[in-house]
């Protein structure tokens, strides 16, 4: 059985959707790409999830049916989103997108110091010259 043939925006190409993991290729996602470890807990963990509690009558039994597909309804939904924002990023003139990238690169290590011309940096003071203090001494 073939899918359809998701060129275009698609993310994976065709011969490597066949090793997604079954929760990502049932609910047709595209952009977001969720490993195996996170499908089961969408999937398997939402439903441990609404037998605890349902064990724990907080909820009906009918909780551990409706959870997972809540669950599924929401990643699906965060899908949609994300390719609504691929697209309208696609939207953006590159000139545009360079200039954002620059304004948002990190400036670690690049902040200016204004040093003032009478600032005393260090003290060197010599070892035989500080006395010992005593806990509870108050130093004048």
């Amino acid at each position: 059985m073939t899918g359809p043939n998701r060129t275009g925006w698609a993310t994976l190409p065709v011969d490597e959707e066949r090793y997604r993991p079954l929760y990502a290729r049932l609910l047709g996602l595209r952009f977001v790409n969720p490993g195996g470890v996170l499908c089961f807990l969408f999937f398997e963990g939402a439903i441990a999830l609404a037998v605890l509690l349902a064990l724990a009558e907080l909820v009906t039994w009918w909780a551990v049916l409706v959870l997972p597909v809540v669950v599924a309804a929401m990643v699906k939904l965060n899908d949609v989103v994300a390719a609504v924002v691929v697209r309208s990023a696609a939207l953006v003139p590159e000139q545009e997108r360079d200039r954002f990238r620059r304004q948002m690169e990190p400036v670690v290590g690049r902040a200016r110091v204004e040093w003032m011309s009478n600032a005393v940096t260090a003290v060197a003071i010599p070892a035989d010259r500080v006395r010992p203090t005593r806990r509870g001494d108050v130093r004048d």
